[in-house]
């Protein structure tokens, strides 16, 4: 079908709750997708962090498939040992020491999260030491109470009334997160990177001291690392980078290289919190899913393979730099997880122009051009974007 006997069918038959570049992908392979019509772009969106191992990974295939072949879901009454070695590679690669649990989504981890630091609280304190502290412009997802713990105005809207218990600390002052952290404050939950806020790394030395408070105040500190998980920043886990040991992380997108998944990963420190009746869900590490998860750590967990996300990730950003645009006043960010800073409103335009021209991108906060390529992207592939991007900005 065309793109607009699609959008036509769409128009009948799906809610309109996106606002849809006017492109209907249909194939990909290695950083490159061709929509319905032929046409080929440079994809430096990977899904919105997802497909981190690109398009027609081989490697990713054949698990999925091998594991079709199988058993593809069962519910969680019973042991799989795809969801054993996933459990088994996050707990040792991130050196935390605690166990996981396994769900569906971004926003679902972070439920789980919360809902774990809030257990965790009334298991030592009792009922009331329930206040979970975010940051400004964070983001932590969709859902009712994710939406409350997300700090951003524009999102406590509509839904009324949403779940209580959340506050909000100004990203990189301490003495902001020690007004806000009373009491009554069970946990501290962060982005390391601000991603759909604006492609904003925090201030080393501001998560140290957010990490001493949290220990100072018996509070947990819940990483979220949805979109920097897995790869994405140039070390598996964003955390690792800041030298810092959370007592949660969370993680979705790139972790099933394009499957749904989602984890909450408990350090030692309170893995045995959540008991049998206190979280569930039914999709939670089925075996399809983490077949991919399996592919996906044994290759974005290699050492050598995270040195080259970096060292791409640099030269993306030193290329945008290169281009010498007025339009252009920074580009941000950590490994392949990098923002353009331009004007003031224009990020869409440009964004939309790329696009036009054949190069795949998204926009954050309000200046924003996003960059979330493959981790897998190729220089040649990178150096083809740079073009595009030479010509629109």
């Amino acid at each position: 079908m065309t793109y607009e006997q699609l959008k036509n069918e769409e128009s009948k038959y799906v809610m309109n709750t996106y606002g849809r570049f006017p492109i209907a992908l249909d194939h990909g392979e290695g950083a490159v997708l061709w929509d319905v019509e032929g046409k080929r772009y440079i994809d430096l969106t990977s899904g919105i962090g997802v497909n981190c191992l690109g398009y027609k990974h081989d490697k990713l295939i054949a698990a999925i498939t091998e594991q079709a072949g199988r058993l593809m879901h069962v519910s969680n009454l019973f042991t799989t040992e795809p969801m054993i070695r996933v459990a088994q590679k996050l707990v040792e690669k991130s050196h935390l020491g605690g166990k996981v649990f396994f769900a569906n989504s971004g926003a679902e981890a972070n439920e789980g999260a919360i809902k774990l630091a809030r257990k965790y609280s009334f298991d030592k304190y009792g009922e009331g030491r329930c206040k979970i502290v975010t940051l400004r412009n964070s983001f932590h997802g969709r859902t009712v109470t994710t939406l409350k713990a997300t700090g951003q105005d524009r999102f406590h809207n509509y839904f009324f009334p949403f779940t209580e218990g959340f506050d909000y600390a100004e990203a990189n002052d301490i003495r902001s997160m020690r007004t806000k952290a009373d009491d009554m404050t069970c946990a501290v939950m962060m982005e390391l990177v601000q991603g759909e806020g604006g492609v904003l790394p925090l201030d080393k030395e501001f998560v140290k001291a957010v990490e001493a408070l949290c220990r100072e105040k018996d509070m947990l500190l819940l990483i979220d690392e949805v979109q920097t998980g897995i790869g994405r920043t140039g070390s598996l886990f964003c955390f690792q980078q800041y030298g810092i040991t959370p007592d949660v992380v969370t993680m979705a997108k790139g972790l099933g290289g394009g499957m749904p998944v989602g984890a909450v990963m408990a350090a030692a420190s309170c893995a045995n919190v959540l008991t049998p009746g206190t979280h569930a869900t039914t999709f939670g590490g089925t075996p399809i899913v983490c077949a991919a998860a399996n592919t996906v750590l044994d290759i974005v967990g290699d050492g050598q393979f995270l040195a080259q996300v970096r060292e791409k990730g640099e030269y993306l950003k030193n290329g945008i730099l290169a281009l010498g645009s007025p339009a252009i006043h920074d580009v941000r960010g950590m490994g392949l997880m990098l923002g353009i800073v331009v004007d003031e409103g224009k990020h869409t335009a440009f964004a939309n122009r790329l696009i036009e021209k054949g190069v795949l991108v998204l926009t954050a906060g309000s200046s924003i051009v996003r960059l979330l390529p493959p981790l897998t992207i190729t220089r040649e592939e990178l150096d083809e974007a740079l073009a595009v991007m030479r010509e629109v900005f």
